[in-house]
């Protein structure tokens, strides 16, 4: 396999305090898409498994979640501001689910922890990306399933419109998000081969990806 080069390296950084409220802001208004990829991942699990959102930011996905069956939900984030955010959401709901506040590529988890984990239009913003994918892989119970759903670095500009566009986001949010997504995401997202790449390097098998339109979603597991 020909070495890719990757995105250029950038230091580990969590949304904190305005700029988080107006990303949570901003992904509240694309409640739908929680909503339904929730649906579409329970049926995966069985009633109290050990699930973990590996950044969920506001909480979005892990309360919906943790609304349809009694699963044992974590939420990792670096961002502080979002470690609260999403604990008082869970509490307003009345649902259990514990979100603390950490790294992806240092994990403060025990070995063989969890069913199942979900990374979310995050993976791209890790500073260490393979050593969080073998911190994926380590937390993961063996047999256990990881998915992890990115922005695909070589989304065409078509592509990110029209998926911006079917967000249903306020007229200043899609210009906003359409300009986020061309000046800063897009340069730091990868493409299916670099996860291939990256990939090899860990211990999961039964690799997928799916290329989704302006998107990748690559499943593995342990």
């Amino acid at each position: 396999m020909t070495t890719l080069a990757m995105p250029r390296p950038r230091r580990d950084s969590g949304m904190e305090g305005m700029v988080a409220k107006w990303y949570a802001s901003n992904t509240g208004e694309m409640m739908k898409e929680y909503v339904d990829l929730a649906r579409r991942i329970a049926p995966r699990l069985t009633s109290g498994s050990a699930v973990l959102e590996v950044a969920p930011g506001p909480g979005y996905f892990s309360i919906e979640l943790a609304k349809l069956d009694n699963f044992s939900i974590t939420g990792l984030d670096l961002s502080h501001t979002f470690v609260k955010m999403a604990s008082m959401k869970a509490a307003e709901a009345g649902l259990r689910i514990d979100f603390r506040q950490g790294s992806a590529s240092n994990m403060p988890f025990p070995a063989d922890s969890f069913d199942f984990l979900l990374c979310r239009a995050a993976f791209k913003n890790f500073a260490e990306p393979v050593v969080a994918l073998k911190e994926m892989c380590r937390v993961l119970k063996p047999g256990g399933h990881a998915v992890i759903i990115d922005l695909k670095g070589d989304a065409s500009p078509d592509e990110i419109s029209d998926q911006v566009e079917a967000m249903g986001l306020s007229s200043i949010n899609r210009i906003l998000t359409k300009l986020i997504f061309k000046k800063v995401l897009l340069k730091r997202a990868y493409t299916e081969e670099h996860f291939q790449q990256m990939l090899a390097q860990t211990a999961f098998s039964n690799v997928e990806i799916v290329d989704s339109g302006v998107g990748l979603e690559i499943s593995m597991t342990k």
